[in-house]
């Protein structure tokens, strides 16, 4: 995984911890699309976030998706399943 795109998942991680008491509220059980420490737009599956970010971001595909939860589990996987271009 590239540094660019570790940055990127990090830095959506870490904004989203900060947001979660929040969301948790207004969001439970849904599944944030972030780019550059911000919540794009929310999903009921995964794989709907997942297909979006792709569209959305098919330039370079840095983005992360989590899953709005009492315990934050980092999604980055989908960004990392993306082969390196």
């Amino acid at each position: 995984m590239s540094d660019r795109r570790r940055e990127e998942i990090e830095r959506n991680y870490r904004a989203f911890q900060d947001l979660l008491p929040t969301l948790l509220r207004t969001h439970g059980g849904k599944f944030a699309l972030m780019r550059e420490g911000a919540i794009v737009e929310f999903f009921d599956t995964a794989g709907d976030a997942y297909a979006a970010g792709r569209k959305l971001f098919e330039s370079d595909m840095l983005f992360s998706i989590q899953e709005v939860v009492e315990t934050p589990i980092d999604l980055g996987f989908f960004s990392h399943a993306i082969p390196e271009r």
